[in-house]
């Protein structure tokens, strides 16, 4: 495996070792918190929160939107 894709990332999470494994989800924790994350992680929160109030649309509500 000469350079990671998209392919075959999970193939190569598969040979990790744990520790590897580890500094691999660090780094990509690092990553989502990076600038150009944070208004994608704030609509995520603000979906959660609407969500644990109860504000869904059924699945009527949802195709008379779209």
């Amino acid at each position: 495996m000469d350079t990671l894709t998209i392919k075959n990332l999970n193939e190569f999470e598969k040979i990790l070792e744990e520790p590897d494994k580890k500094l691999l989800l660090h780094f990509a924790n690092s990553l989502l918190k990076r600038e150009k994350y944070k208004k994608l992680r704030a609509e995520i929160d603000n979906r959660r929160a609407e969500i644990k109030k109860g504000e869904i649309l059924s699945h009527d509500e949802l195709w008379k939107e779209i």
